[in-house]
């Protein structure tokens, strides 16, 4: 705080001089003041007059004792010291004894001894307490000047005479040693050392050599003195200071301001420096309690932090000081700072205001000056009332409508008001003691003194508060009030015996009272009064809810010891969140009044408070605390960080969102919490804000969190128990969520229905639970609770109690569970070893499944027999042959071998026939094991059914058999067989050798098919070249990829193969791609080679495997041409045959060499159709004079009866619709007369195409008609047009044929 004037002292008889004035040690109430005359006056803090003290001559010294009671003088021209007793206001004088003047006095820092030198060098010591006097005549031969006091009771004195001495409190003198000039300003003190020695203050300083030097003299080492020089410029040392641990702040006269450290290692260092005042510096001065230094020079006063000396904390100017500013010194408890003048004036300066203040509800009352208190309601945004007070007050009690001030027995009452200035004084009442605290409401006071409190109303008539007033304890040996409280409707109080007291304040009639078993030093209710934070005199905290004090005191976890009080907030009067605070921390709690476990308090967190704060009042997480300075401030709990994320858009990052949803749910900031999952929360946020719901029983918010975080069961789960009324049930369901089985059963049982708690721990598989729980709650229950409990220790593997369990599960008259617990009997007894028992029982029982479940359990144990036995009574046919295999019954198996499908059972039973000799019902058993291998040996080698074993090879596809009836083939010199089936075990190289052998390669390369492999189709290749066989040599050499040596080959093929081998080569040539290689075949075809030119029907194939299709067509027209000239027309089938011959007709002038023959097959062909019209009148064209001679011989009667005896029926042609426009035309007609179009045709029919019936060949993408296509392809493997080779698969129905059908297109 910037410090303020309190009161400035100025005297007529100081003017122009320089004053001597000492503070009262410890408590500051009063400060002596002596100038130029015979007096010394006495002021208190606030600069009233207290008394004053006329002396025979001018004060030479005065000092108090070091409790602050007495203050000693000595004066010029006298030989008493006069001694004034603060207490009582008194003064008494005492004769020194001493014949000479004196000038020196000092008190003692541990007793009341007080030291006197005088001018000539002598000592007296006088002991207060003893009243004796102790003259040290010859301590020093000159006048001492200066002394100190250790805390070891040593005195130091100095003197003109350079000597300084040492002596104990007796007088004597330890230690006497000669300085070079005279000291002084002498201070005991401790250096600075690494290791701290038990000597305590073993160190004097002083100033010497005309004020140049810091001297320090060690008692212990009084030859090793340690010299301290500064620079020349600082100027003299004024003054200096002790302080911290082993610090020196030392003044000088030109205004520098140094500190150094005693610490031998830095000693000789300056730790600080600092140009305070321009030209001068008079005095410095440390205040301990405040931590702080001042200087004073130049008329302004500095003061720093001790803690960082560069922080010049304020600057106090005195301007009217025109002289120049004097000594300077603060009281012990650093509240005043006096600073004297070279005028005579005496400036006093508040420099700490004492921490007063209270609340009551949103409203504050603090001390804002030594005699000001100011009331302020920030919250509700009321206008501060300051209020000047009489006397400075040692408490302040605040009230609704009144402030109450005070100290030592009396206190000054204030109502507020709405006018100016804002309140009225009351009165002022003295009570029968010291009051320790008072507490107010609207109508009544409450004051605690001597450990009684007085309640009393505060504006009622005198007659009436004498009625209106109370002492509590009514009795004495109730024990001693130490702490009290007041809220608007119960006064509490707290004893030393460790009763916490309510008291009705309407009826004065205690209402409650809780035992506590140790004192309670202090009590803080809530507003309401409904609960009470207490600290007992162990520095326990506890809350206490009045009106449930029997089972409703809980213990403050982690309550430090060092807590001196507790603020409930005022946010909302049922929140249940209190902070208790001491002088660095404040710490938040929450009360979790209705949860799962029941009330409890949590620590929420805690908050640092800086330096110096008192808390005033919390409101929502706002901490209000006064100041040093007399204001206040305001600090935002850390525990109530979420609160700032409402008002602003969330950058927190994950930690700090977590810990903000962590506290928001501490303190039951549910709506906040929910805020904070909405901005940035994340899955295990939302679950943490479900969990708290559940803990605190909040269901409809619980659900809605659920829905959230998207957890179905649990939404579900909570909307059947929302209209649980029973809190306890409740609580159980939420546990039992939460997974707190034992408190889930705890409540249950506590609730109004508590078999709940036997169906969870049922749910739960906590059988024991669940049998002790049925034996309190449902005893019908037991049997089957035993029976499932039974089940688990079968599953766990415990036989013993799980037999016992599911004997005791029998119910003789529920037969399903019954079956049950017999079934388990049966299955324990074989697992105990009674098989006979278990077995019977499990025969018995009607269960095929527990037979099977027992057969297992024996078999296990390698009782086969008996295991066989259950398993067939099971029908488990497989099974019981099995284990009958184990125990090698043969006969058993046999009979059930038509039950059994297992080929494992039928191959043992197989091998076991066939080492018996009986082939024959092995190879049965075999085949039903489908064992195929060994069916085929046993037929082979046993059986010598060929027939038979070739038939499952064949089928099966068995490589080993094919192996094995290759062997028996060989052996039969039935070499292709054998080759047959080597190739068909996949042994190509045995087969081949075999071919190779016995000059069956055709029958080998025939097998050997699509499956061989590029080297096997080599090997065969070779061998065909090495016989001359070309045609084969060529085919495989193809089939292997080389094409050059197959062509090569094909061309050498003799003329009987000729067909063939051109073919061969033309797809040759085709696959090869080859330039050179076409070539060679078309000289070849071309007859270039050998002089024959071949078919040109050759050429045109190679052309089309080449994909040349130019060179293909023309090869095409040739063809046809050649073909047209020598008359060969194909005829198509019947159907198409009329229009195909109207075509040939039509154009008959196209065949002038043939007109005869092509009429005369027409007729033919159209009378065996039975198209008996068309066949007349082509037989008509035929009786031309000009065809007439030509008609052969055998056919003219035939025709020339036709035409005489004319039949002109005729079935008519079949039409189908034009794929273009979809009119109706003959099937064969190739011209639409509707949309005028060329049709596309079937190259398998000659017809016209359907749109619905459309392919294509996939090599020349000629049109045909599927179905027809198909039909064609059944007979034929090439294309008709393309020849291509072609399959039925290759052939692909399409169902858009809009690209053949683009008449431009086509036109050209």
């Amino acid at each position: 705080m910037c410090p303020q004037s309190v009161f400035i002292l100025a005297d007529k008889a100081w003017a122009g001089s320089t004053l001597l004035y000492k503070w009262q040690k410890t408590l500051g109430n009063y400060i002596a003041v002596a100038g130029q005359d015979n007096s010394v006056k006495i002021f208190d803090r606030h600069g009233h007059k207290w008394t004053e003290l006329n002396l025979p001559g001018r004060c030479v010294g005065m000092d108090w004792d070091k409790d602050g009671d007495i203050l000693a003088v000595i004066a010029a021209k006298s030989s008493f010291i006069y001694l004034w007793d603060a207490s009582v206001n008194k003064t008494s004088q005492i004769d020194s004894g001493m014949r000479d003047q004196m000038s020196f006095i000092l008190w003692s820092k541990l007793g009341q001894l007080l030291a006197v030198g005088t001018v000539k060098g002598n000592l007296l010591i006088y002991n207060q307490q003893t009243s004796r006097k102790i003259p040290v005549l010859g301590k020093h031969t000159k006048k001492i000047t200066c002394g100190c006091w250790s805390v070891q009771n040593l005195l130091a004195l100095g003197s003109e005479d350079n000597t300084l001495s040492v002596s104990n409190h007796e007088g004597d003198t330890i230690r006497q040693t000669t300085l070079r000039g005279e000291p002084a300003e002498m201070h005991f003190s401790v250096v600075k050392t690494d290791e701290r020695s038990g000597q305590g203050e073993s160190t004097v300083s002083y100033v010497s050599v005309d004020k140049k030097i810091l001297m320090l003299f060690n008692i212990n080492d009084p030859d090793n003195r340690i010299e301290l020089t500064f620079q020349r410029h600082y100027g003299n040392i004024v003054s200096y200071r002790w302080y911290g641990d082993g610090y020196i702040l030392i003044g000088f006269s030109h205004g520098y301001f140094v500190v150094i450290s005693t610490h031998i290692r830095e000693i000789g260092h300056e730790l600080y420096q600092a140009h305070n005042h321009n030209h001068s510096l008079n005095s410095v001065a440390i205040s301990p309690a405040l931590n702080k230094a001042a200087s004073c020079g130049d008329n302004s006063i500095k003061i720093h932090e001790l803690s960082e000396l560069k922080d010049i904390n304020s600057v106090v100017r005195l301007d009217d000081e025109t002289k120049g500013l004097d000594q300077l010194n603060w009281t012990d408890d650093g509240q005043l700072l006096a600073v004297s003048t070279q005028k005579g004036t005496l400036h006093v300066f508040l420099t700490k205001l004492p921490i007063l203040g209270d609340s009551f509800g949103t409203r504050l009352a603090y001390l804002t000056s030594l005699l000001e208190v100011t009331v302020s309601n920030q919250v509700e945004g009321e206008r501060p009332v300051t209020i000047e007070v009489e006397v400075e007050p040692t408490f302040i009690a605040m009230g609704p409508y009144h402030v109450a001030v005070g100290m030592n027995n009396r206190a000054w009452f204030y109502a507020l008001v709405d006018r100016e200035p804002g309140f009225n004084k009351l009165k002022d009442i003295e009570y029968l003691g010291t009051i320790a605290s008072m507490c107010l409401n609207s109508d009544y006071a409450a004051a605690l003194f001597e450990g009684k409190v007085q309640l009393h109303m505060i504006e009622g008539k005198d007659q009436e508060e004498k009625k209106q007033m109370k002492l509590f304890p009514d009795d004495d040996r109730k024990g001693r009030i130490l702490c009290h409280a007041l809220t608007a409707d119960f006064l509490y109080y707290g004893t030393d015996s460790g009763n916490v007291v309510c008291v009705l304040v309407e009826d004065w009639e205690t209402v409650n009272s809780y035992s506590h078993s140790v004192g309670v030093r202090k009590v803080f209710p809530d507003l309401n009064g409904t609960r009470l934070v207490f600290i007992d005199d162990k520095n326990g905290g506890f809350l206490l809810s009045p009106a449930n004090a029997t089972d409703s005191c809980y213990e403050l976890p982690n309550f430090s010891p060092t807590i001196t009080g507790v603020l409930w907030d005022n946010w909302h009067a049922d929140r249940g969140i209190f902070v208790a605070y001491d002088d660095d921390k404040v710490y938040t709690y929450a009360l979790h009044k209705t949860t799962i476990y029941g009330p409890r308090v949590v620590l929420v967190g805690s908050t640092a408070l800086l330096f110096s704060q008192k808390p005033l009042l919390l409101h929502n997480g706002e901490l209000t605390c006064q100041t040093a300075s007399g204001k206040t401030s305001e600090v935002a709990l850390s525990t109530h960080s979420f609160l700032k994320n409402s008002t602003s858009t969330s950058t927190d990052t994950p930690p700090e969102l977590g810990t903000q949803l962590a506290q928001a749910l501490m303190l039951k900031r549910f709506h906040e919490a929910w805020g904070l999952c909405k901005s940035a929360g994340s899955d295990t946020d939302w679950v943490e804000v479900g969990k708290a719901c559940l803990v605190h029983m909040e269901v409809e918010l619980a659900i809605q969190v659920y829905r959230m975080s998207g957890n179905v069961g649990m939404v579900l789960s909570l909307q059947g128990i929302q209209g649980i009324e029973d809190m306890n049930l409740r609580a159980g369901h939420l546990a039992m969520f939460l997974g707190d089985y034992n408190l889930a059963q705890d409540l249950y049982l506590s609730s109004g229905c508590p078999i709940a708690a036997l169906e969870m721990r049922r749910d739960l598989l906590h059988w024991d639970s669940a049998l002790m729980l049925a034996k309190r709650l449902a005893k019908d229950q037991i049997p089957f609770i035993s029976k499932e409990y039974a089940v688990h220790l079968e599953f766990t593997g415990d036989y013993v109690n799980a037999l016992a369990h599911y004997e005791k599960g029998m119910t003789h008259n529920n037969k399903e569970h019954d079956e049950a617990c017999k079934a388990g009997v049966a299955r324990m007894s074989i697992r105990m070893g009674d098989i006979r028992r278990g077995a019977a029982q499990a025969i018995q029982h009607p269960s095929r499944v527990l037979k099977k479940e027992c057969g297992a359990i024996l078999e296990s144990m390698k009782q086969f027999s008996e295991a066989a036995q259950l398993y067939e009574k099971g029908q488990y046919y497989d099974k019981a042959a099995s284990v009958y295999i184990r125990c090698k019954n043969w006969a058993k198996v046999g009979e059930l071998l038509p039950h059994v499908f297992s080929p494992k059972i039928h191959l043992q039973y197989a091998k076991a026939k066939e080492a018996d000799g009986k082939y024959k019902d092995a190879a049965q058993a075999y085949e039903s094991a489908k064992d195929w291998d060994n069916v085929i040996r046993v037929l082979l080698d046993h059986l010598y059914n060929t027939e038979e074993a070739v038939r499952i090879v064949r089928e099966t596809q068995s490589i080993e058999g094919a192996k094995m009836v290759a062997r028996f083939f060989l052996g039969l010199s039935d070499y292709g067989s054998a080759i047959h089936f080597l190739v068909l075990s996949q042994c190509n190289d045995e087969a081949f050798q075999l071919a190779q052998q016995h000059g069956q390669m055709e029958v080998y390369a025939d097998i050997i098919g699509p499956e061989a492999t590029q080297e096997d189709y080599q090997s065969i290749a070779l061998y065909f070249e090495g016989e001359k066989k070309h045609l084969q040599a060529g085919k495989f050499f193809q089939k292997c990829g080389q094409y050059s040596r197959a062509l090569k080959h094909f061309l050498k093929c003799p003329n009987t193969d000729d067909n063939l081998a051109v073919e061969m080569a033309i797809e040759t040539v085709g696959q090869a791609k080859d330039g050179s290689l076409t070539n060679q075949l078309i000289d070849y075809l071309m007859g270039e080679s050998d002089g024959m030119p071949k078919d040109a029907k050759y050429l045109f194939r190679l052309y089309m495997a080449l994909q040349q299709y130019r060179e293909a067509a023309r090869t095409a027209i040739i063809i046809a041409r050649e073909e047209q000239c020598a008359g060969n027309v194909l005829l198509h089938d019947k159907c198409s045959l009329i229009s195909l011959l109207n075509d040939v007709i039509n154009n008959i002038s196209k065949f002038p060499a043939h007109v005869v023959p092509i009429l005369t097959s027409a007729v033919i062909e159209c009378h065996r159709a039975g198209l008996k019209n068309s066949a007349f009148s082509f037989a008509a064209m035929l009786m031309r004079p000009e065809y007439r001679n030509e008609i052969d011989p055998k056919y003219r009667k035939k025709i020339e009866a036709m035409v005489r005896r004319p039949d002109t029926s005729e079935l008519e042609e079949e039409t189908t619709p034009c794929p273009f426009c979809g009119f109706q035309l003959a099937q064969n007609e190739l011209l639409c007369i509707s949309c005028k179009n060329n049709l596309p045709y079937c190259i398998a029919t000659g017809r016209h195409m359907l749109k619905e019936d459309w392919s294509a060949c996939p090599h020349c993408e000629f049109p045909a008609l599927y179905s027809e296509f198909l039909l064609l392809l059944e007979t034929e493997t090439v294309c008709p047009m393309c020849s291509e080779t072609l399959s039925v698969k290759q052939v692909k129905k399409i169902s858009d044929c809009s690209k053949y059908l683009q008449t431009d297109e086509l036109d050209q």
